[in-house]
């Protein structure tokens, strides 16, 4: 296979969005890849009414705030004329975060070493979820080879993943991914204490809200008005964004504005 074939094969997007979600893909995806930047994922929540958040970034990996703004610019007014969400909505742009999303042949190849949860669709031999570290991709055959810590006496602790059925995959939050992404300066976290060791409560929890946070709302609907006598709340020191990053441009989309 000629170098030309195996580097498009090795950034072609293997996870396809559906519904709302691949509306958007389909209106955006020109406008990202004009900037310079890779798209890397569209997921559209009930997380405050309606939420649709798009992760991109740069080929080498980063994405800063200045990037999410420029993303922010160049899609919004294709959004408006299109309007592929059709109803109001936050919209969410950030990077993909340490613990990253999986979508290309180059993600696999690029976090080699690493351990990931990767899930199938159709499952391979009756299984569709697995944890592992990662190994190189095979560009040609859209295999992934990873180390199966979990598997049962007689069972092979390796096992080639068929990345055509790639449903979902993302590195797992390790101290070893953690340094090695800040030693190629992609993004920051600000508690390292947050690292998951059985990762068994990260899939359950709760989206991270818009920033910046909305303000309280009284009963009227109104901003609620702080007591004065009430202690003064110290703010903590800036010292980067948090995990997922939280460099995003929000913003209420509604409908009502387009006419």
């Amino acid at each position: 296979m000629s170098s030309e074939i195996e580097a498009d094969l090795s950034e072609k997007r293997l996870v396809r969005e559906s519904g709302v979600a691949a509306r958007v893909v389909q209106v955006i995806e020109g406008p990202v890849q004009g900037l310079g930047f890779r798209l890397v994922r569209v997921k559209v929540t009930n997380t405050n009414g309606c939420t649709v958040q798009i992760m991109a970034e740069r080929p080498d990996g980063t994405f800063s705030i200045d990037d999410c703004e420029a993303v922010s610019r160049a899609i919004s007014p294709v959004l408006d004329v299109d309007d592929p969400v059709g109803t109001a909505y936050n919209l969410e742009i950030s990077s993909p975060g340490i613990d990253r999303p999986l979508v290309r042949v180059s993600d696999f190849a690029r976090w080699a070493g690493y351990e990931a949860k990767i899930e199938l669709s159709p499952p391979l031999d009756g299984r569709k979820r697995f944890r592992g570290i990662l190994g190189a991709p095979d560009a040609e055959k859209l295999t992934v080879p990873i180390d199966l810590p979990d598997v049962k006496e007689g069972l092979p602790s390796r096992i080639d993943l068929p990345l055509r059925d790639l449903a979902d995959a993302h590195l797992v939050l390790t101290d070893e991914l953690i340094r090695e992404s800040l030693r190629r300066g992609g993004p920051l976290a600000d508690d390292a204490d947050a690292l998951d060791e059985d990762d068994a409560a990260e899939d359950d929890a709760p989206a991270a809200p818009a920033w910046p946070a909305p303000k309280p709302q009284g009963p009227q609907g109104k901003a609620a008005k702080a007591d004065p006598k009430a202690p003064k709340e110290k703010k903590p020191p800036r010292t980067g964004p948090k995990k997922p990053v939280v460099s995003k441009a929000s913003r209420l989309k509604s409908r009502d504005d387009l006419h």
